[in-house]
């Protein structure tokens, strides 16, 4: 007699789960359909999660600098979970040919409200594939001078060399003027303005200014640095220190 109620329940829970709560697009909707679609949806999610991480992995074994390395890993979860999204929505009947259009119907309208969000997004996709900046670049944007430590999918955090996390919008890398200090490669030239009083001997002027380099930590002895003169001051001669370095997080804070 409990084995029957059991299976009497089973029949009737498996009864409700299968009954039509409504239909959409001529597709019959039910608790087990919306239930399996959300379980993809989750399992998709948390399977681009891991794909991110075991693609970061397998790029960094080849030996990739650590921006292409990100770059490829956040693609890889954007697809996976991209195909997971389409594979839910078919499960629970949506066409996706009319979901195109009701897509650009609903862009008209909300287009303006959404307007940042995705053009902030569309900037981090255009960073990823064309990477005018990485994770590790000394960058100057929007009044923000520091060094990329994250790009995210809808903005990029810059680290201030007072250990201060700044929040740009993905879109300021795009539409703004961006200096981009380690673009060039990893050698960075930094100028350092020296005025002294008129009448002084220009010759040791020089001298005292290249060995002040020469002692300094992180400055490069190939290239050597230079001595500029650059012009007469109001009340002072003008010279410009030129040198290299590999490190200009630490050499512009700690050298001179």
């Amino acid at each position: 007699m409990e084995t029957q109620n059991i299976l009497e329940l089973l029949k009737a829970f498996l009864a409700f789960c299968t009954k039509t709560l409504f239909e959409l697009q001529g597709t019959k909707i039910t608790l087990a359909s919306i239930i399996l679609g959300i379980f993809i949806f989750m399992t998709a999610r948390y399977l681009s999660r891991i794909s991110e991480r075991l693609m970061h992995r397998f790029v960094s074994d080849r030996g990739l600098e650590i921006g292409v390395t990100t770059s490829i890993a956040k693609i890889t979860r954007y697809f996976v979970l991209t195909i997971g999204i389409i594979i839910t929505l078919d499960t629970l009947g949506v066409d996706m040919k009319s979901l195109a259009a009701l897509g650009a119907v609903l862009g008209v309208g909300i287009g303006f409200g959404l307007q940042n969000i995705t053009q902030n997004f569309i900037s981090g996709i255009i960073i990823l594939f064309e990477r005018p900046v990485k994770i590790g670049d000394l960058v100057s944007v929007d009044g923000v001078n520091g060094r990329v430590v994250d790009i995210g999918s809808r903005s990029t955090r810059v680290l201030t060399r007072d250990d201060t996390a700044i929040i740009v919008p993905n879109s300021k890398f795009i539409s703004d003027n961006v200096i981009n200090q380690s673009f060039t490669g990893e050698i960075i030239r930094y100028n350092v303005n020296v005025g002294v009083a008129y009448g002084s001997d220009t010759k040791k002027v020089e001298q005292v200014m290249l060995e002040v380099a020469k002692n300094a930590d992180g400055i490069l002895k190939d290239p050597a640095p230079q001595v500029f003169f650059e012009d007469f001051g109001d009340s002072s001669l003008n010279f410009s220190l030129a040198v290299w370095v590999r490190e200009l997080w630490h050499s512009k804070k700690n050298s001179f």
